[in-house]
């Protein structure tokens, strides 16, 4: 599967920083960016980033027997201290045509509550939206509240809940949730996506 997702992203919403494609040879700038940021990873598996996490993230594919047209892992970096404040991982037509997955979405903790998290999440509905998606698509931990009161304030509705998911110490239920970008309704989408049926 491709690592970048059908074109160059836009430049970044942020002012100061910029977008960063990032490969294998960014697993130290990705991996220093977890560990200065543990809430999400503490929120998700009850313990900080691990050795090996960005790796993991950065060489991470869907299941074999999910189809996808290709993915991409973006890091905003500030250019005055040279260090990463956001990352997104990204994947196109997964699942089926014009649907868009939202993997990783991590902004730095001190930028939360100032508007950036808005600004970077209305960047990749802008980036979606241009390369013809029609739905995006995400999972977020169930009593992850910050979490979910953000996506649902964004435009997301859930379609499930996966329970019994382990991730690292703990078993957690998962929200999964979809936004249509170009109209269409619930029905519409689980027309397409048969796994996402409540």
């Amino acid at each position: 599967m491709n690592r970048t997702v059908l074109a160059q992203p836009p430049e970044s919403p942020l002012p100061g920083t910029r977008v960063l494609v990032l490969g294998p040879e960014h697993e130290a700038l990705l991996q220093a960016f977890f560990d200065a940021n543990p809430a999400y990873f503490i929120a998700v598996s009850g313990e900080a980033a691990k050795s090996g996490d960005a790796l993991e993230e950065l060489e991470g594919a869907p299941p074999a027997d999910w189809p996808s047209s290709g993915r991409a892992v973006i890091g905003f970096i500030d250019d005055a201290r040279g260090v990463m404040v956001a990352m997104v991982h990204l994947v196109s037509d997964l699942l089926a045509p014009g649907v868009w997955h939202i993997s990783t979405f991590i902004v730095e903790t001190a930028r939360h509550g100032n508007g950036d998290a808005q600004r970077l999440y209305a960047w990749v509905e802008h980036w979606a939206q241009r390369e013809a998606a029609r739905w995006l698509r995400l999972g977020v931990v169930l009593g992850n509240i910050r979490a979910e009161r953000f996506w649902e304030r964004v435009g997301y509705t859930q379609t499930r809940l996966r329970e019994g998911m382990v991730f690292g110490a703990l078993t957690q239920s998962i929200r999964v949730m979809f936004k249509p970008l170009a109209g269409g309704t619930l029905a519409d989408y689980l027309a397409l996506v048969e796994r996402d049926r409540p």
